[in-house]
């Protein structure tokens, strides 16, 4: 053989497993059970939105999706995990505002949300609602802010943890209102909502899904919507924009996963997750829950999570918040 063949067969030797390799790392579905990871425990506002689509989704690709459940840390712990796991399409997270935006400008969470995680697509945003119980007695924003000032540090909040929407939004509010409510935080909306009408927490700044169920039976009161504007499912609830210009702590999900997986997978889950979004079905049981779908490109969830990232490290500077 002449030596030049000799030197093509060996490079292709070479070469031949590590392209077999890259083709079957790219495989899509993955050949195992994809997971979806949510930092909440179940039944609360994210993990209902994660079945709705992971439902869809599976049924679109004709492979099982999972929702994972890792609550801790106000996400954080799942965050991190999918940071550190498989980067084979094999497992996705279902980001929220909290650990990819906030918590990581106070807390040491283990990742850098802008590097270590890859956009795949925005997926759902609505504004919180705050609630309290009946029982309280308050019927408007303006009787709890009074209520807080004539007992400051009495009352108190529920978050979905340390640097989650919730938590800035009532940072946001002791803020704006100056006045001085206290924080506590759960693993999740479902464990927190528990406390809330069992009377051993004062208020809630509650996904929708959590707490309409419970605004519709009358055992909680929505005071105010964190929006820019009033959602259509609660038009008679004002905003607190509405008595303080400019407040605004939207809550959203986005899909993200491993900046290590190849970006071929990146873009293909990006348009199966997409597509579902923009069904209709989807969409319809999303809004029956308090949740807009939201879909994006890679692109446009980046910017927007960089943006976002901006702005709530401001806050927390001037704030001073703490993981406590």
């Amino acid at each position: 053989m002449h030596p030049r063949s000799l030197i093509v067969t060996a490079t292709l030797a070479v070469f031949l497993p590590l392209a077999g390799t890259a083709v079957q790392a790219q495989d899509f579905p993955p050949k195992k059970t994809v997971t979806l990871v949510v930092g909440f425990a179940a039944g609360g506002s994210a993990d209902s939105a994660a079945r709705v689509i992971a439902k869809k989704l599976g049924e679109n690709i004709g492979h099982t999706v999972v929702v994972d459940n890792k609550p801790g840390a106000g996400g954080n712990l799942a965050h991190a995990q999918v940071v550190h796991g498989p980067s084979d399409g094999s497992v996705l997270l279902f980001g929220s505002v909290g650990p990819l935006t906030i918590s990581p400008h106070f807390m040491k969470v283990g990742y850098d949300p802008l590097k270590d995680l890859a956009p795949l697509s925005m997926g759902v945003s609505f504004p919180n609602v705050l609630v309290v119980p009946a029982s309280t007695g308050i019927k408007t924003l303006g009787e709890f802010v009074a209520k807080a000032r004539r007992d400051p540090g009495k009352l108190d909040f529920a978050s979905t943890g340390p640097g989650s929407a919730a938590h800035l939004a009532g940072e946001l509010l002791n803020d704006v209102a100056q006045i001085d409510t206290v924080h506590v935080p759960y693993k999740g909306g479902a464990p927190a909502l528990q406390d809330v009408l069992g009377g051993r927490v004062t208020a809630f700044y509650a996904a929708p899904p959590t707490a309409l169920p419970h605004i519709d039976s009358g055992k909680l009161v929505p005071l105010a919507t964190t929006g820019l504007t009033r959602p259509a499912y609660l038009p008679q609830v004002p905003t607190v924009a509405e008595t303080y210009p400019g407040f605004n702590a939207t809550n959203w999900y986005a899909f993200v996963a491993s900046a290590k997986t190849p970006k071929p997978l990146l873009d293909r889950w990006n348009t199966e997750i997409v597509k579902v979004l923009n069904t209709p079905e989807v969409r319809e049981s999303l809004l029956k829950h308090g949740q807009t779908a939201a879909p994006s490109t890679r692109e446009e969830l980046g910017q927007f999570m960089a943006a976002e990232h901006r702005k709530w490290g401001r806050i927390s500077r001037e704030r001073k918040i703490t993981a406590d």
